[in-house]
C-alpha cells in the first residue's frame, strides 16, 4: 500500500510540476519579445460599419449601465448598430426594453433582440443575432463590463490588415479593492492577460477571444463555422477554428476594457466551473484539429498546453489527499532517496510565482503590495480543486450542464453591497461538505507535520488547509447569510 501512494503522490506531482515549469517558458517568451509592439498600418480608423453585440441573462442591476456605456464609444452613430440580445426572464426584459426606446430616439441604431428559448446559451444568441447584424465587423460586451469611449477607435485600426480576424483587450477590474476575494481574482487574472495573453500573440501561438472585450471580423466567424453552443466556452471554441484557419489575432495589453469581478464566492465558483468544464470541452473537441492542421509543431504544443492545463485541478486534490499518509510513510521506513527527488517539485511553484510576479510588476506601480497575495491565490487555487475537478470530469464524460452565468451586482465602491438583491445563490452544494472534509483532514497533516518535525512539508499543508478552509467557510456564510 505504502509503494502505491508513493507512485501515486510521484505521478501527481510530475504533472504539476509539468505545468507548472510552463511558467519559465512564459517568462522566457515574456522577455524575449517584450519589445515587439502591434501598431495599426497607417494609424488612422476607417468608419467601418460595426455591430456592438451585447448578450444578457437576467442583468437587471447592470444592464442600463452596459448599453449607457456603449451608446458613449466615441464612434458615428450612422456607423455603429446595437444589438441587445436579451434572453432574460425577469424584470431584466422590461428594462431593457425601457432604455432601448430611450436610445432610439436619442437617435442610436439600436434593437432589443428576444427569442422563444435559450438554447445554445450566449452562443446560440451570438449565432442568431449574426443572422441580421448590419457590421463588417462584431463587438461583444458582457453586461459585467463598461468600455472606454476610445474602444472602436483602438481596435478597429488594426483591422487594416486583412489577414486580422479578432481584436482582444485587456480586462480590468473595476472593483479590485473590494475584499480578498476580489483581489486574489484580479491577481489571477493579471497573470493571464498580462503574461500568458501578450506572450502567446507575440511568439505566434495561439490565443482565445476571451467572450467580451474584443471586436472580431464578421467574415472571419463566418469562415471558422460560427459560434457553437457544443461547449460551455463557445469563444474559445471559436477562437481555434478561427485560427487553425489561418485568421490572425492581435492582443492589445496597454488598452483595457474595464469590469466587475464576482463578488461572492458562489458566483466565482459557478464561473470557475464553467470555464474549466468548457476548456475541457473544447480540448476533446479541438486538439485533433490542432494535431492534424498544417502548423509549426510548437505552435501545437503549446495549443496542447493552454487547452489542457485545467487537468491540474484532479493532480492537486490528489496530492493533497495523498500528503497526509505519505507523512507517517516517510517517518516509517527509509525513502531518503524518494523524498530527495521530491525536492526537484518546488521549481513548479517557482515558476508560477514568477509568472504572476511578472505580470504585477508590468501593469501595477504597487505590484509589491498586489504580489503579497500570492500565498493566497494559491491557497485559493488549492481550495477551489473540488470544484474545478468535478468540472474536468464532467467535461470528460460528456455530462452537460446548463449555461450558467455569473451574477453582477453593480459592486464597485467599498460601499456597494448584495444585500437585498436577487441572484445570490443560496445553495449548498455537496461539493462544499466535500471541501470542509478536506480542511479537516489537511488540518490532520498540519498535526502530523509538527508532531514528526517534516517541517518542509508544512508550507503546502498550510496551503491546502488554508484554501479548503476558506472556500467552504466562504461557501457556507454565503448559503445561510440573511441578505
Amino acid at each position: 500500500m505504502d509503494n502505491v501512494v508513493l507512485i501515486a503522490y510521484f505521478f501527481s506531482l510530475s504533472i504539476l510540476f509539468i505545468f507548472g515549469l510552463h511558467g519559465f517558458i512564459m517568462i522566457f517568451y515574456y522577455n524575449k519579445y517584450k519589445d515587439v509592439k502591434y501598431v495599426p498600418k497607417d494609424g488612422v480608423t476607417p468608419n467601418y460599419k460595426v455591430t456592438i453585440q451585447l448578450p444578457l441573462y437576467n442583468e437587471l442591476y447592470v444592464v442600463e449601465r452596459i448599453i449607457n456605456a456603449v451608446c458613449e464609444i466615441d464612434y458615428p452613430k450612422e456607423n455603429m448598430e446595437i444589438q441587445v440580445l436579451d434572453d432574460s426572464t425577469d424584470e431584466t426584459v422590461q428594462i431593457t426594453d425601457k432604455i432601448v426606446e430611450q436610445k432610439k430616439k436619442e437617435g442610436f441604431d439600436i434593437q432589443h433582440i428576444r427569442r422563444g428559448n435559450r438554447e445554445g446559451y450566449k452562443a446560440g444568441a451570438l449565432k442568431e443575432a449574426m443572422k441580421t447584424a448590419k457590421g463588417e465587423f462584431i463587438a461583444i460586451f458582457d453586461a459585467d463590463f463598461i468600455p472606454q469611449k476610445q474602444f472602436l477607435r483602438k481596435t478597429l485600426a488594426f483591422f487594416t490588415d486583412e489577414k486580422v480576424g479578432m481584436v482582444q483587450t485587456r480586462w480590468e477590474h473595476l472593483n479590485v479593492d473590494y475584499s480578498i476575494l476580489t483581489k486574489a481574482q484580479a491577481l489571477a487574472l493579471d497573470g493571464h492577460f498580462v503574461i500568458e495573453q501578450t506572450v502567446r500573440n507575440k511568439a505566434g501561438f495561439f490565443m482565445q477571444f476571451n467572450g467580451t472585450g474584443g471586436v472580431w471580423r464578421k467574415s472571419c466567424i463566418i469562415d471558422a463555422g460560427n459560434w457553437d453552443g457544443t461547449t460551455l466556452t463557445e469563444d474559445l471554441d471559436l477562437s481555434y477554428r478561427a485560427q487553425i484557419n489561418g485568421w490572425k489575432f492581435i492582443y492589445i495589453k496597454d488598452f483595457t476594457s474595464p469590469a466587475e469581478l464576482p463578488s461572492e464566492i458562489s458566483a466565482l465558483k459557478s464561473q470557475q466551473f464553467r470555464w474549466t468544464k468548457g476548456a475541457i470541452e473544447t480540448a476533446k473537441k479541438i486538439l485533433p484539429l490542432v494535431w492534424k492542421a498544417k502548423i509549426p509543431l510548437r505552435i501545437k504544443w503549446q495549443a496542447t498546453f493552454h487547452l489542457t492545463s485545467n487537468f491540474v485541478f484532479p493532480f492537486t486534490l490528489l496530492a493533497a489527499i495523498l500528503s497526509v499518509p505519505l507523512t507517517f510513510i516517510k517517518n516509517s521506513g527509509p525513502h531518503q532517496l524518494y523524498f530527495a527527488v521530491l525536492s526537484i517539485f518546488i521549481l513548479a511553484f517557482v515558476g508560477t510565482f514568477l509568472l504572476y510576479l511578472f505580470a504585477q510588476k508590468d501593469v501595477h506601480s504597487d505590484w509589491r503590495k498586489k504580489i503579497v497575495l500570492f500565498p493566497l491565490f494559491m491557497a485559493g487555487s488549492m481550495g477551489f480543486a473540488v470544484n474545478n475537478s468535478r468540472a474536468v470530469f464532467e467535461g470528460l464524460m460528456n455530462r452537460k450542464s446548463e449555461f450558467v452565468r455569473t451574477p453582477k451586482f453593480k459592486v464597485v465602491d467599498n460601499d456597494d453591497s448584495i444585500a437585498g438583491k436577487k441572484y445570490t445563490n443560496k445553495k449548498l452544494g455537496f461539493s462544499v461538505y466535500v471541501e470542509l472534509i478536506m480542511a479537516i483532514y489537511c488540518l490532520v497533516g498540519i498535526v502530523s507535520s509538527i508532531y514528526f518535525l517534516e517541517i518542509a512539508a508544512l508550507p503546502f499543508q498550510l496551503l491546502f488547509f488554508i484554501g479548503f478552509s476558506f472556500v467552504s467557510i466562504a461557501s457556507i456564510k454565503n448559503a445561510y447569510s440573511k441578505v
